[in-house]
């Protein structure tokens, strides 16, 4: 009686032992379901993520092709409308082709120009004679040039990519003096530029207007006062040249008139040129090159025809590999690669003089100017 007294004890602790075993296997079994239900439930989650995030990528996708085909059918109008106005009886242009006849029709006339050579234009790039040092003044950054208007000798100095203040120098002797501040003209103007792309033409500077992404403004260097404006339709976006981030849209003048020059990204990052007319900054024509603005660090034109010049990250010797004729005269294919003297250049600016048929550079700060070979063709 007592030995099952005893044992009555152990019985009910082992009883008890079992059931505590069979809820802590439950217990652990429904741990482990909420475990799967969580699991599957963050799958799903990120599941719904993923395809929340592929909608809004091919949402953006196709807002990214609608305002490119937005931007291509206003430069076809303009296009269009310019060709009717100019030489009506020669184009005759239906506006209500098909989408893919009026892309074909504006391929043909990316490739055709529609401006005439001037009657100075009938040379040819065929390299870089020799260059000349005049002097280290400024930032690292910055560009200099003198106006190509006929009688014209002063030289404009820019320091930095966004100031406000030009100096003016009655010549490039005065320029050089070591007392040329006491001969300094100082310009200030109604609003800053930005980058490195302006220019001086007949009186008047043109450059592209800080904290905007696209306007060029037209200022008046005697009065300091802003004579026109332009918002430039798909510039601004990058910059003109990846390895010159500072400038989004850069200006030059040649035998021609004024151009404008920028990179679109719809494009691939190829360059862009425009021919402005210098009077009302009304853009006369739009080219889309086959010169890229990777690894591109300026360029300048001569007859219609773009120089782009190109480098490395590190810095190395500046070479044209690539140029883009808007008459179509000069077989690219056939140019050599054409080299700058100077073994390591970095230029943030280049100014073609269609005069003097020089190019005034800025190599980190240094002033150089480089003497051309052009070649009567």
């Amino acid at each position: 009686m007592a030995q099952t007294q005893r044992t009555t004890p152990d019985f009910m602790m082992e009883y008890f032992q079992r059931q505590l075993q069979q809820l802590e296997g439950r217990l652990i079994k429904c741990e482990q379901d909420v475990q799967h239900f969580s699991q599957r439930m963050y799958e799903m989650s990120k599941e719904i993520h993923g395809q929340t995030s592929k909608s809004n990528v091919l949402k953006s996708e196709v807002k990214g092709h609608i305002d490119t085909l937005a931007m291509r059918l206003d430069r076809v109008e303009r296009d269009v409308e310019y060709l009717q106005n100019k030489i009506p009886d020669t184009a005759q242009v239906d506006i209500e082709d098909s989408l893919l006849e009026i892309q074909m029709k504006e391929a043909k006339l990316k490739k055709t120009s529609v401006i005439p050579k001037g009657k100075d234009c009938s040379s040819e790039l065929m390299g870089i004679k020799s260059l000349k040092i005049v002097k280290k003044a400024g930032d690292a950054n910055g560009s200099w040039m003198k106006d190509p208007t006929k009688g014209s000798a002063k030289i404009y100095f820019f320091s930095g990519t966004r100031n406000s203040t030009i100096l003016a120098y009655t010549s490039l002797k005065s320029f050089t003096e070591a007392n040329s501040t006491k001969k300094t003209e100082v310009i200030h103007l109604p609003f800053p530029w930005h980058g490195t792309g302006h220019i001086v033409y007949n009186g008047f500077v043109y450059y592209h207007n800080a904290d905007t992404n696209n306007e060029i403004l037209k200022v008046h260097l005697s009065n300091r006062t802003v004579a026109d404006r332009l918002l430039l339709p798909g510039a601004g976006r990058i910059p003109a040249y990846s390895l010159s981030p500072h400038t989004l849209l850069d200006l030059a003048v040649d035998e021609m008139g004024l151009w404008s020059i920028h990179a679109d990204p719809d494009f691939g990052g190829n360059l862009v040129i425009t021919k402005l007319d210098h009077s009302s900054l009304a853009v006369e024509h739009t080219w889309d090159t086959n010169c890229n603005s990777r690894d591109a660090e300026a360029a300048f034109i001569i007859c219609g025809t773009l120089y782009v010049v190109y480098n490395s990250h590190y810095g190395g010797r500046s070479s044209i590999q690539c140029l883009f004729d808007i008459h179509d005269t000069i077989d690219a294919e056939s140019i050599p690669v054409l080299f700058f003297p100077k073994r390591y250049t970095s230029h943030s600016g280049l100014h073609f003089h269609p005069k003097d048929k020089q190019l005034y550079a800025w190599d980190d700060g240094y002033q150089t100017i480089y003497k051309l070979d052009i070649k009567k063709i």
